[in-house]
């Protein structure tokens, strides 16, 4: 049988059953389900799709509960609990996934959200989680070229923008003034190369390149006035849900881009909504 990925989700079948719970063929001793993991009228010989990984004593368990990342994926994922070992991720299982405190970027805070990476410890044989990321990735070898579509994780701010993680391969920046929109770290995106600069530094850009081009905020309000005979009835005043909804923006975004539009002359507000104004030059 082929061998048990740990970290990973495994179909399995059940060999024997026991008081507290099923033990699931693994080619050797078995790997157990506990009882309150095993669906009802679960029987010898049947096969059962689980997540595996190791409990506190380290042995391999089965849960049929479902991890919020498998080994080799990122995931943003909030810390529960932080020692001066490591921190401890709620990884949606009964046992949390540790980050050891040499894994970090500059020490992680009960109920802050991080960016990591899980992987498989060669000392212990358990999943662990890294949030260095960027020695994970290589621009030596490009498998991009300019202007090729590509997906974007959005890993940390930095001094000219945001550094993303490009198809999981590579690093890049794209510009605070190529940003039209609200992202956070762990968004994930679809974006474009914008240039490749010497020593193999990429710049990207959110949406699609040359006429398909993704079109910024303030266009996409004034496209939708146009296309509304010049007047939308949302404001200030209008729910975030509904604002969100209609324009696919954050009701912050919202507010920022009609107020730039407002100064540029080119809406007025009124007591129900905005209102297209029309160019007399």
């Amino acid at each position: 049988m082929e061998p048990v990925l740990v970290g990973q989700y495994n179909t399995l079948k059940v060999s024997r059953k026991v008081d507290f719970g099923f033990y699931l063929d693994n080619g050797e001793d078995g790997i157990l389900l506990p009882t309150r993991f095993a669906p009802k009228g679960l029987k010898i010989g049947d096969e059962l799709t689980v997540f595996v990984y190791h409990d506190s004593d380290n042995r391999l368990i089965a849960t049929t509960q479902k991890a919020k990342a498998c080994v080799g994926e990122i995931v943003k994922m909030k810390a529960v609990a932080v020692t001066r070992q490591g921190a401890f991720l709620d990884w949606g299982l009964m046992k949390d996934l540790f980050v050891p405190a040499s894994k970090q970027l500059g020490g992680m805070r009960e109920g802050g959200e991080y960016l990591v990476k899980l992987y498989i410890d060669e000392m212990t044989g358990r999943v662990a989680a890294t949030e260095k990321l960027e020695q994970l990735l290589s621009n030596d070898t490009l498998t991009v070229k300019e202007l090729d579509q590509v997906d974007l994780l959005v890993y940390r701010k930095s001094e000219l923008g945001y550094v993303v993680i490009i198809n999981n391969l590579h690093s890049g920046i794209i510009h605070t003034s190529e940003i039209f929109t609200e992202i956070e770290i762990g968004d994930r995106l679809k974006g474009f190369v914008k240039k490749i600069l010497p020593g193999n530094k990429i710049d990207v850009v959110l949406g699609k390149p040359g006429f398909q081009k993704v079109e910024d905020e303030a266009g996409k309000v004034l496209r939708l006035l146009e296309e509304n005979n010049g007047y939308l009835p949302y404001n200030d005043k209008s729910a975030p849900e509904d604002i969100y909804d209609f324009f696919g923006m954050s009701k912050k975004t919202f507010k920022m881009t009609t107020g730039n539009l407002y100064k540029q002359r080119k809406i007025e507000f009124t007591q129900t909504g905005i209102k297209l104004l029309v160019d007399e030059s």
